[in-house]
């Protein structure tokens, strides 16, 4: 019997040399100054990349994750003072099915809380959800005017403001001490508007300043009646009284009811009682005219009036 003829794997020898074969597919070993050249450039990206996502996180264009349990909604003085049922239940809706789609804007407060700039509305309907986080940019003004110019552009770009409401803003700006007077603050918060348009909103801060805590639906008086209104406040300086004393009488039910209210008031003429100042001079005063008689209006005392009345307006002028 033939003996079978053992087949053994040949050994290689490490370090024994040979013929080098090669594939045309094996990749040529790199020299060492191109390894530190691609380990410098690897550095250099990553380097820029943690200097890009700083800068994104200091100016506010990262997008977090917060505790909605966190935001303080009443740290600035919203300007939205009424918000719509049905735009309220459409909102819901949506970010029940979708999520939420566009970050709120904070700021940091202490104790790891954060103030709201802008989005009340959605921190109002994820509270309605029941949910626990809300996404949020974490912006750093450099001061409250910047925070509230950042409230103000959003609603004005988002969703239209009634003037009052406008007008409230500028006014509790005004007593935050952001701004000092009303024109500065309507000019700083809605910069972007056209003058006119400024000028109404301040025409619609003697309303807030006059009849604000005794009117119920402010933010319905239509731009018409609240110019009306306003000029005739500044007129006569007893009119907020009586508007407020016939408001607090009548408690209108809905904003119908308080517009026929006040357009009412505009219509009904001023009391014009009659005062006596003095042994022979009489006062009678109504919106935007006043009349003295009596026989102390003398030459004299004629000419003086006058004479005040001409420094007095030069001084208001």
């Amino acid at each position: 019997m033939a003996k079978r003829k053992r087949l053994e794997m040949p050994v290689i020898e490490p370090d024994s040399p040979g013929t080098e074969t090669k594939s045309p597919l094996t990749p040529r070993a790199r020299m060492p100054i191109a390894d530190v050249a691609g380990d410098t450039a690897g550095r250099a990206a990553l380097e820029e990349v943690a200097r890009e996502m700083t800068a994104a996180e200091t100016e506010g264009r990262v997008v977090k994750k917060l505790p909605l349990s966190e935001i303080d909604t009443h740290h600035l003085s919203r300007d939205r003072m009424v918000m719509d049922e049905a735009e309220m239940a459409t909102l819901i809706a949506s970010i029940a099915a979708r999520g939420q789609q566009t970050p709120i804007e904070v700021l940091p407060l202490r104790g790891g809380r954060y103030g709201l700039i802008s989005g009340l509305r959605r921190v109002e309907a994820l509270t309605a959800l029941d949910q626990d986080k809300v996404l949020a940019f974490v912006r750093r003004p450099e001061g409250s005017q910047e925070a509230y110019q950042s409230m103000v552009e959003e609603n004005e770009i988002r969703a239209g403001l009634s003037f009052y409401e406008r007008a409230h803003i500028a006014k509790a700006a005004v007593e935050q001490g952001v701004y000092p007077d009303v024109r500065t603050a309507v000019a700083g918060l809605f910069v972007h508007a056209a003058p006119a348009k400024r000028s109404k909103i301040t025409k619609f801060v003697t309303i807030c300043e006059a009849l604000g805590d005794a009117l119920r639906f402010p933010a319905a008086i239509p731009e018409h009646l609240g110019f009306a209104l306003a000029q005739a406040l500044e007129a006569d300086a007893r009119l907020a009284g009586r508007i407020a004393t016939k408001l607090t009488r009548a408690a209108p039910g809905d904003a119908a009811a308080e517009r026929r209210l006040l357009e009412q008031a505009l219509k009904t003429p001023a009391s014009s009682a009659r005062e006596t100042l003095a042994p022979g001079l009489s006062w009678q005063a109504k919106a935007g005219r006043a009349v003295l008689s009596g026989k102390a209006l003398d030459e004299g005392f004629l000419e003086a009036l006058k004479a005040f009345a001409i420094s007095h307006a030069k001084a208001k002028s």
